[in-house]
């Protein structure tokens, strides 16, 4: 386990390093900077400002002095505001924290509640009522989806507040972002389960007169873990750095409206210190999953 953690955590290293080096080049591959738009300045400023950010020398050199930097734990500042990259990423990741733990929480809970249901009533009506929901919200854009309960219960039947910084309810955008990751987990367990309460070991539990619960929780349902985990080690980064359309939905200023932002102005060292950040999340999650697997199943060999 530990060489595998090892192998792992140098793998993630050069995956973050690979990420740096695209986003650095791709950036600076596109026309124009971060300081074409700004009509009020002057050459003089407007080379000077170049210059504290190392716009001004060649891009090689530039990203060798951006990975010193970062190799101190030096993400720089904003272009645009001055503020310190790390003080802004992690002020905004505390608000997408706190709403994509919310959504990834309701997500699995409800996921594996209906893909249960699911597949001990299959072909009755509750499994068709389960599907035919779990197939509308995979199918229906959260942006989309964000908008009818908006337009629904905010603005028509007032019965939710707009999301607002001093009246912080969540409820709306938690349901927008939890509704796709929910009905795919609800088709995987259901999946799943399906698969594992036809396996020998499950029968003989069933012939030696084991409980229907015990047999559900104990045998069935643990072993139907390991496609949910796979799916949720990736959906949990998804979620936690990805959900800048329903943040800009709902007026939620997290890290994804943070990076649109960045994009948007072209403030180079807050699109790589975003950048940076969220892959060394993703890469972090799917290392956790790997090991998460060999909890559940002691049968899987990491090699």
């Amino acid at each position: 386990m530990g060489k595998y953690v090892t192998k792992r955590v140098l793998l993630a290293i050069v995956t973050v390093f690979i990420v740096c080096g695209i986003t650095f080049f791709a950036m600076n591959a596109i026309p124009g900077g971060p300081f074409d738009g700004e009509k009020a300045l002057s050459p003089e400023v407007k080379e000077a400002l170049e210059k504290r950010f190392n716009l001004d020398k060649p891009v090689g050199e530039q990203f060798v002095l951006y990975m010193k930097n970062l190799a101190h734990g030096d993400f720089g500042v904003s272009a645009k505001t001055g503020r310190d990259i790390k003080t802004t990423i992690f002020e905004s990741f505390k608000v997408s924290a706190k709403l994509g733990g919310m959504a990834i929480l309701t997500a699995l809970v409800l996921g594996l509640i209906f893909g249960s249901l699911a597949a001990l009533t299959r072909n009755h009506l509750p499994d068709r009522l389960i599907i035919f929901f779990s197939t509308l919200f995979t199918s229906l854009p959260s942006f989309v989806f964000g908008s009818l309960l908006l337009l629904v219960f905010c603005v028509t039947l007032k019965w939710v507040p707009v999301w607002s910084p001093d009246n912080q309810n969540y409820l709306l955008p938690v349901i927008a972002l939890a509704a796709y990751p929910m009905a795919y987990i609800t088709r995987l367990t259901k999946s799943s389960m399906l698969d594992v309460l036809g396996q020998d070991y499950v029968r003989t539990a069933r012939a030696k007169g084991v409980s229907q619960l015990k047999t559900i929780f104990k045998h069935t349902l643990r072993n139907s873990l390991i496609p949910v985990i796979t799916y949720v080690g990736p959906m949990t980064a998804s979620i936690l750095t990805g959900s800048l359309v329903v943040e800009k939905i709902f007026t939620i200023g997290g890290l994804g409206a943070k990076f649109v932002e960045a994009i948007t102005n072209r403030d180079y060292p807050l699109i790589m210190g975003t950048t940076i950040f969220l892959a060394v999340l993703m890469v972090t999650m799917n290392l956790i999953t790997d090991i998460v697997y060999k909890m559940i199943d002691p049968r899987i060999k990491l090699d």
